[in-house]
């Protein structure tokens, strides 16, 4: 059988067949490199949207959100969150996407060459990540203990534990719910106050803290990578499962109560500066900004008119995914109230006496007749005074409400989200199967937010100093201060007190150095020469005059609560009254968070000290240096370079008089990357390069960061410097000092 190109060979003439088969093989080629190269951008474009989706939609959404929102009044907590989302959220988030696209550098690096005296930036924010990894740690180990407990038949938080040696005031478990009193008795061991420090760890979160870090940095050290099915899985499963428990969760007493509690906004609640303070804070932690978990994201360009689009669809998703856990939460919560008191001594005393017509108890565990007219506490006072084995067999057959009528809230800490999703687990036929699912996706989702988190810290550490994961083991050996008996107290100190303050520090940092430092304008005109078009006009006056603002409001804020006559407090667990309650920091605990948050803000001011030393040193050694030798050349100073400029790359390309290999040898030079942009070149023509001078050159700043730009850049050259770029020169003071040594050689 004849080929294809046989047939052609007898009926086309030889010359104009290789014409025009090499003309259709080249077009074929290009037409099938643009496919592949437009598959493979939305290929990446699609999984990088998806990995900022499930970031957005972990810990703080699931967990955090829900019990801010519930300690500050419901509604008037979600309307400022909203507000302060719109104000400086989405549009900071926007800036870091820009930032990451526009220099793809990690961000210790993309500090040093924008404003290189205040590059101390990333190494705060590498600092940040390292204290939020150690706590986030601690939740997945809380995760992986309920999916322990999870394959239980029945589900142990259901029902009150048996108390060994039971007297009659160790009636804890009837004077709140059952699931409550598992999370502080069996999860945590919690003691009662933080002043009694890391004296012991709890055995079992301390096994979970190894378990979880090993298969965290075994991840991180295999690079194994996460496909977009299982991205999508993920993300999907999480979301089906929590519309499962809040259909579920509407058919609880009390549901519609709770959603109307939720939604009732209270205009005196906003005269609370921690409302304020907290909702600021979780915007700049759910969205992760200031860590730079954004920047870090290494990818392809996605094009400039999908930023938008993606910071806001982010932000959305984060939003709807803490409305739908806090919906839940807030019903379970109302479920909880309606079933106290009176009501769970009648649902207490209806099953006591169907086990007793069944004969599962005795009839000497009958109560009184007029036990319903009585107030709650009596109903205790008749279960203390029965026989020993009786009161062990009331305790265990006691249904999971709380028979003390509780007049303030029943939970107010962080663990609020894993008693009221246990709650709702254990209301499903199969209760077991759907713990062990909802658990398990809730570690899972929990261990990719902290992966996110831990290439903050890593990115940037192999880029600049270290090479190798087993290096950063021992940072986080800090883990297991919050496996102690008070490490969630601990916890929630890091968590509402520390954190919040170091990340509005360095967001604040960030958006001075980048709007009055670096220039909103000269930004705003940049980025646009990237995306083809201008950013809108009202950005360079939101960057300025409302985003700074609002940051050093909550700064301010920030440090007026901890530094008040009156400490700030945190949610503990007092078991003898069976019930949380306030209780005060000690100053030694306040100290501990000035120290830490003046370590991790540190990198910031050290940073310009270490330049301007450095290049005090580098002025007296070229003012007394002379050459030995006339084999010794002087090495040319490499100077500081810009990040690169679209509109420069452009303006080349218009230019029609400009010969080939001039153009050439410059795109080259630019397309090297982002550290290599030379300010003067000489082997361009000279229209050229006086059309762009003003385009290239430096911003109008003090002398000392000019000085410091350039001794940044002398001392940190880049790696990809071409040779071209090597030949600038754009001081007088070293043309003369290359002349003089010419003339000496000669």
């Amino acid at each position: 059988m004849e080929s294809f190109e046989e047939i052609a060979d007898e009926e086309v003439p030889k010359e104009p067949r290789i014409y025009v088969s090499q003309s259709l093989r080249r077009l074929t080629r290009e037409i099938l490199a643009t496919k592949t190269q437009n598959c493979f951008t939305q290929t990446k474009r699609t999984e990088i949207t998806m990995i900022q989706i499930a970031f957005s939609i972990g810990l703080d959404s699931i967990w955090r959100f829900p019990y801010l929102c519930h300690r500050n009044g419901g509604g008037s907590f979600i309307l400022v969150y909203f507000f302060m989302l719109l104000l400086f959220g989405i549009p900071l988030l926007y800036i870091e996407m820009i930032m990451e696209q526009w220099l793809r550098v990690d961000n210790v690096r993309i500090w040093k060459q924008l404003v290189p005296w205040l590059g101390g930036i990333g190494y705060a924010s590498i600092m940040v990540c390292i204290l939020v990894s150690l706590y986030n740690s601690v939740i997945i180990v809380w995760s992986l203990s309920y999916l322990s407990h999870s394959f239980d038949h029945p589900l142990p938080w259901n029902e009150c534990p048996l108390v060994k040696n039971i007297n009659v005031t160790d009636l804890s478990c009837l004077r709140t719910v059952s699931h409550q009193y598992f999370w502080y008795h069996t999860t945590l061991s919690a003691s009662g106050h933080i002043e009694e420090g890391v004296k012991a760890l709890v055995l079992h979160l301390t096994l979970g803290i190894f378990a979880a870090w090993f298969l965290l940095f075994l991840i991180m050290i295999t690079g194994l990578k996460v496909s977009i099915p299982m991205l999508i899985f993920s993300v999907f499963l999480l979301y089906i499962l929590l519309l499962c428990l809040f259909i579920r969760s509407l058919f609880l007493e009390g549901a519609i109560a709770s959603l109307r509690r939720m939604v009732t906004i209270e205009l005196s609640a906003w005269a609370s500066l921690d409302l304020w303070r907290q909702a600021g804070s979780h915007v700049l932690y759910s969205l992760g900004l200031g860590m730079g978990t954004i920047i870090n994201l290494s990818s392809c360009k996605t094009g400039g008119s999908n930023y938008a689009q993606v910071a806001s669809l982010m932000a959305l998703v984060n939003l709807v995914t803490s409305l739908l856990a806090t919906s839940i939460i807030f019903i379970v919560l109302g479920f909880w109230a309606a079933t106290s008191g009176h009501a769970c001594v009648e649902k207490g005393v209806s099953k006591l006496m169907k086990l007793i017509d069944d004969g599962v108890l005795p009839q000497d565990a009958k109560p009184p007749e007029n036990i319903l007219l009585q107030p709650p506490l009596d109903y205790l006072d008749w279960i203390s005074n029965l026989p020993r084995h009786l009161q062990d067999q009331v305790i265990r057959f006691s249904p999971s409400c709380s028979i003390k009528a509780q007049k303030e809230k029943f939970m107010e800490g962080p663990g609020l989200a894993f008693a009221a999703f246990s709650q709702v687990v254990s209301l499903f036929p199969a209760s077991s199967l759907w713990a062990i699912l909802f658990f398990l996706t809730l570690a899972v989702t929990e261990l990719s937010t902290l992966i996110r988190i831990l290439e903050g810290i890593v990115v940037p550490f192999q880029n600049s100093i270290f090479r190798n994961y087993p290096q950063l083991l021992s940072g986080f050996l800090g883990s297991f201060v919050f496996t102690s008996r008070p490490g969630s107290y601990i916890m929630s100190l890091f968590d509402d007190r520390l954190v919040p303050l170091t990340l509005i520090t360095i967001v604040a940092f960030q958006n001075v150095a980048l709007a009055w430092i670096y220039g909103a304008k000269r930004f705003r005109e940049e980025i646009s020469s990237e995306l083809g078009h201008f950013l809108w006009s009202f950005f360079t006056f939101l960057l300025c005059y409302m985003t700074l603002p609002g940051l050093l409001a909550l700064l301010i804020i920030c440090l007026i609560q901890l530094y008040q006559r009156v400490p700030p407090y945190y949610i503990a667990w007092n078991s003898s009254v069976t019930q949380e309650v306030k209780q005060p920091y000690p100053q030694n605990t306040l100290g501990w968070v000035t120290f830490l948050s003046i370590l991790t803000l540190l990198p910031i001011p050290v940073h310009p000290l270490y330049q301007w030393w450095h290049l005090q040193d580098h002025i007296a050694s070229e003012r007394f240096e002379k050459p030995l030798s006339k084999k010794m050349p002087l090495a040319p100073i490499k100077h500081f370079a810009w990040p690169k400029h679209r509109l420069v790359k452009s303006n080349f390309k218009m230019q029609e008089g400009n010969s080939e290999s001039s153009l050439k040898a410059f795109s080259l030079t630019l397309d090297k990357g982002p550290d290599v942009v030379p300010l003067r070149q000489s082997n361009l023509p000279s229209s050229v390069t006086s059309q762009d001078s003003s385009w290239l050159s430096l911003p109008r700043i003090s002398s000392l960061t000019s000085m410091l730009s350039i001794r940044s850049a002398s001392l940190v050259p880049s790696r990809q410097v071409s040779p071209i770029s090597t030949e600038i020169d754009n001081s007088d003071k070293h043309g003369e000092t290359k002349e003089n040594h010419k003339k000496s050689v000669q």
